[in-house]
């Protein structure tokens, strides 16, 4: 492999990719400005019209796809998507909802889910897509009572009345409208899904698309709070569409040919309802749901798709992948059938372990004797959420690449390398639903969004080498000399130093003397590397092996240390889960 003397660099799998170029003015005041120079093409004016699109040059396609409780694939083609769309907008329209009473789904991924998210963009109903965590895992509900409050929605969805029902009845107003697709709640008087999608369509509806503008809400998607409550970010139709236009022009080779992939990533999230399926849906792709998640009770789930479906596009979050490696290292014809048609691969959410990626290339050369190539990126809610992109293979971590043509960048300095970076172009959102200070907030002066995260250049002295991704501001803090603590920084050493035994870290020590680590350990990690240790996890957390060796890995990394700024001088090894 590449770096030893005389070694074979294997061959990477082609893939076309967008133009990478970047044009940099330095201003007076010390800020940078800095865009590509290719003008970003045209794009539709509503998202819905790519289903229209579709539904015309290819009907009987597979849109989307998702298991039925027999095992089987449940399918629906783009015509029959157009036509439930068609039915069930006509049913939103009777019941007059609007931004001021829209659409709220309470569940995850399904078909019923995409009908009823397209059919309310379709006919100009926003709609928000709110994070099952807040139904089903919260015992108080806070979160999702504030969340109603602030939408007021006039129509809320669930696929199953009975898991939902406390959630509704603590969280819905009694005269708000509640669609189930099965197991009706008692004591509530609900509609079924099927009942919306036997409605007869009438003129209204084309109508209604007819009026859907760049500027009409698409739909609100909540952030996670982890600065305080959700935020409603404003999803627009001119963010969606002219976004799905740069990651086309950047993935250039979802052009080529329909993309299919197999996706769990949430749709309340923007990478998996955003990027995902609008890129499935932008470019006449197939996207089928996949209903496991990267734990060890779930991830068979996942590999059990991806023995069935040749993917060629396949995203993921960094433990994703790390999940489905023993699965590839173990099945020879898994290996075969994930990297037989796979044009590209992308995580997003966190760092890649350099393990897990030297194990991927190793298993994608074994069976098709190729390289895959691997991306990552950077984006937001915000802004919906596509914005940085490498055009080649990272060669370190972090590194986030260009911005897609269209967007402009504001950096200005926090010191000699890092830059508070802020952007503004059509996928940028106009700001939070009701929370004008909060939005206020969110822009310069001179109508920039501040994204809240620091970068730098790879090479001060080559811009167009692109960015590295060093942190979010918002977390940064100083120990009581005055330092600066580069928290993202840090906490992405400590991980890949304790690799693969931690699945987060969260550093510690503002005002204090010294930096301190919280470890959050992955347990099924740990366990492969302590089979016989303890038949409990949290025995083996707190069992003389397993400690003494995170205090070796704790002595390497204060040795490796240049200054009091990433120095650990203590860790607490957290045996219990954070709970939402």
């Amino acid at each position: 492999m590449a770096g030893q003397t005389g070694a074979v660099i294997a061959r990477i799998r082609d893939v076309r990719l967008g133009p990478f170029d970047l044009v940099v003015e330095r201003r007076s005041d010390g800020t940078i400005r800095a865009r590509s120079p290719h003008r970003l093409g045209d794009y539709p004016a509503r998202l819905t019209w790519c289903l229209e699109h579709w539904a015309g040059r290819a009907p009987d396609r597979t849109f989307l796809a998702k298991r039925d409780h027999a095992g089987g694939w449940r399918r629906l083609s783009y015509a029959e998507t157009l036509r439930g769309v068609r039915r069930i907008g006509q049913a939103l329209l009777e019941r007059g909802l609007s931004a001021e009473r829209p659409l709220a789904i309470l569940s995850g991924n399904d078909l019923e889910h995409a009908l009823l998210a397209l059919a309310a963009q379709h006919v100009g109903v926003p709609y928000a897509p709110i994070s099952p965590a807040y139904s089903l895992v919260s015992k108080d509900f806070g979160k999702l009572r504030y969340i109603m409050e602030l939408l007021t929605p006039g129509l809320v969805f669930t696929t199953s009345g009975t898991a939902y029902h406390a959630a509704i009845a603590a969280a819905v107003a009694p005269e708000t409208e509640v669609v189930v697709t099965a197991e009706p709640p008692s004591g509530r008087a609900v509609t079924a899904f099927a009942d919306l999608l036997a409605t007869e369509p009438s003129t209204a509806v084309e109508a209604a698309a007819a009026r859907v503008g760049p500027d009409s809400i698409g739909k609100f998607l909540f952030t996670s709070g982890s600065t305080g409550l959700p935020k409603a970010v404003i999803n627009t139709q001119r963010m969606l569409c002219s976004n799905q236009a740069m990651i086309a022009t950047m993935l250039a080779f979802l052009q080529d040919e329909p993309p299919v992939m197999v996706d769990w990533l949430p749709w309340h999230h923007t990478a998996g309802g955003n990027h995902n399926v609008g890129l499935v849906l932008y470019n006449g792709g197939t996207l089928y749901i996949d209903d496991g998640r990267p734990t060890a009770a779930e991830i068979a789930e996942t590999v059990r798709n991806l023995r069935e479906v040749a993917t060629t596009f396949y995203v993921n979050v960094p433990k994703g992948f790390e999940a489905l490696l023993p699965h590839l290292e173990a099945d020879a014809d898994l290996r075969e059938r994930f990297f037989s048609r796979l044009r590209l691969m992308f995580y997003a959410g966190a760092h890649l372990a350099q393990h897990v990626w030297e194990a991927l290339q190793r298993h994608a050369l074994e069976a098709t004797g190729e390289r895959i190539l691997m991306l990552t990126g950077l984006g937001a809610t915000e802004t919906a959420p596509f914005v940085f992109m490498p055009g080649k293979e990272a060669g370190r971590a972090g590194e986030v690449g260009l911005p897609a043509p269209g967007i402009e960048l504001k950096l200005v300095p926090l010191d000699q390398a890092r830059f508070d970076v802020r952007l503004r172009g059509p996928n940028v959102t106009p700001g939070y639903w009701r929370q004008e200070e909060l939005t206020a907030e969110a822009f310069d002066e001179e109508g920039f969004f501040r994204l809240g995260d620091a970068l730098r250049f790879l090479d001060p002295a080559a811009p167009e080498k692109g960015f590295v991704f060093d942190g979010r501001i918002a977390e940064d803090f100083k120990l009581s000399s005055g330092t600066r603590v580069n928290v993202g920084e840090l906490r992405r050493t400590v991980i890949a130093h304790f690799a693969p035994l931690l699945r987060d870290a969260v550093i510690a020590g503002h005002d204090r003397d010294e930096v301190t680590v919280l470890l959050l350990p992955d347990a099924e990690a740990c366990r492969r590397l302590f089979a016989d240790i303890a038949p409990s996890d949290r025995e083996l957390l707190g069992s003389a092996p397993l400690r003494r060796v995170l205090q070796e890995r704790l002595d390497t990394l204060a040795q490796a240390a240049t200054g009091s700024s990433n120095h650990v001088a203590r860790a607490l090894l957290l045996e219990e889960a954070p709970s939402i």
